[in-house]
């Protein structure tokens, strides 16, 4: 059984995708999961359109941006979304068409695949109950506990807040795969390989190169995606702090 490669929040960040995808494909991963949020971010069309053309090799989740993307490309009301995030969500909508829409629209919020030495892996983008619930490595197991409700298998894989951890929460191992374009911590792109075990993975890409093809784009949060998602991350002791106090 071949490796599994997990690639989550990429973020339309598409230089540490192509790189991801390489590192991926060294390590001998013939699948890939596509953990969810592909398109919310500077490069949207191109790194879906990367990740479709891997064709069955990629099996897809949706994560919670991607649905904010689908609900602009209706014509829904962003109202209750934060203000700082409806441009951003607006114009990767408007770079996006129709058959890039229904692709979003269609992918389920949970999957499973066998992995080898781990059995069947449970994939979700947040938790295995919702798209946008937030949990950290720090989080106490009986807050976590209930998110978890129902799951059968022993591997949970999720992602979501952007920062790589392995923990165990009751019978369940619970690992969160990074995110590849925006990552929280070390820069590069964050993502999981499945073999034998499970091993976060962490690639170097030419981010100088990265951060100036972001900067080219008309994405309204160019600036901001260069410096702190792509040269200089902010770090995970900033973003737990925030997290667990929220």
């Amino acid at each position: 059984m071949a490796p599994i490669a997990a690639l989550y929040d990429v973020h339309g960040n598409l230089p540490a995708l192509d790189a991801a995808l390489a590192a991926a494909e060294a390590a001998g991963a013939r699948e890939i999961i596509v953990g969810g949020d592909v398109v919310l971010g500077p490069m949207p069309r191109e790194a879906l359109e990367r990740l479709q053309a891997l064709g069955p090799r990629a099996r897809f989740l949706r994560g919670n941006c991607d649905r904010l993307v689908v609900s602009a490309f209706d014509g829904e009301p962003l109202d209750r979304m934060p203000a700082r995030l409806r441009g951003p969500v607006e114009w990767t909508a408007a770079q996006l068409d129709r058959s890039h829409r229904d692709f979003l629209a269609a992918l389920p919020t949970t999957l499973t695949a066998e992995a080898p030495g781990l059995g069947e892996v449970l994939f979700c983008h947040a938790t295995p109950r919702n798209d946008e619930e937030i949990f950290t490595v720090r989080s106490p197991d009986e807050r976590v506990r209930p998110m978890l409700a129902g799951v059968t298998q022993s591997v949970v894989v999720c992602g979501h807040t952007h920062m790589q951890f392995d923990r165990r929460v009751g019978d369940v191992r619970v690992l969160n795969a990074g995110s590849v374009g925006m990552p929280y911590g070390r820069r590069g792109a964050h993502w999981l390989l499945l073999d034998d075990d499970a091993r976060h993975q962490r690639t170097d890409y030419d981010y100088d190169a990265a951060a100036a093809r972001v900067r080219a784009t008309a994405y309204p949060n160019a600036e901001d995606f260069a410096s702190r998602s792509v040269l200089d991350p902010q770090s995970e002791e900033e973003i737990l702090a925030l997290f667990e106090r929220s």
